[in-house]
């Protein structure tokens, strides 16, 4: 008798019946889902940003230099007034700087200052698609000219995340 009272009290005890130990598993199963969701969302976002971060900061810098170079140079060789072209020309006031060159080889934009070798502006993770110089000059003002370029982050492997362009444009005179 005194058996089978301590199996009653066992019976009537602690523990978990199935539906509550389903129950208890679903939910957390359901949380581990909702928080797993979120942090994909959060490092897809990151991605993101930081893709358009680069081709942004990458675009900036080719712009700022480009025309700083503009508005500190003597005279412009190429393209002549009033004509478009791929390549800008300009002299510079430091000889051995001059002609500095600016052009599209390949997928990259190049800098040439005189003699020296090109130096590329954009980074092996960016290309560019175009690069266009518009002389906008007019006889006996300061040459103008107006700068736009197409940059695209590389996607090799075709992520949307990945996928981010941007067209650039900007102008400079001589002073």
């Amino acid at each position: 008798m005194n058996f089978n009272k301590n199996i009653s009290t066992i019976k009537s005890g602690a523990g978990f019946t199935l539906i509550e130990l389903l129950l208890y598993i679903s939910i957390s199963s359901a949380m581990l889902l909702a928080v797993s969701i979120f942090l994909s969302i959060i490092l897809q976002s990151r991605v993101d940003n930081q893709v358009v971060s680069e081709v942004e900061q990458q675009g900036w810098q080719v712009m700022n230099l480009i025309t700083q170079t503009i508005r500190n140079s003597s005279a412009i060789n190429s393209p002549t007034t009033g004509s478009s072209g791929s390549q800008l020309s300009l002299v510079v006031p430091t000889g051995t700087l001059s002609p500095t060159i600016f052009n599209l080889i390949g997928s990259t934009i190049f800098i040439t200052a005189g003699a020296n070798s090109p130096v590329d502006l954009t980074s092996t993770k960016i290309e560019a698609a175009s690069l266009n110089f518009d002389n906008l000059s007019i006889s006996g003002t300061p040459g103008t000219i107006r700068v736009s370029f197409i940059l695209k982050h590389i996607n090799p492997e075709n992520k949307k995340e990945y996928d981010y362009t941007k067209t650039f444009y900007g102008s400079a005179s001589l002073r």
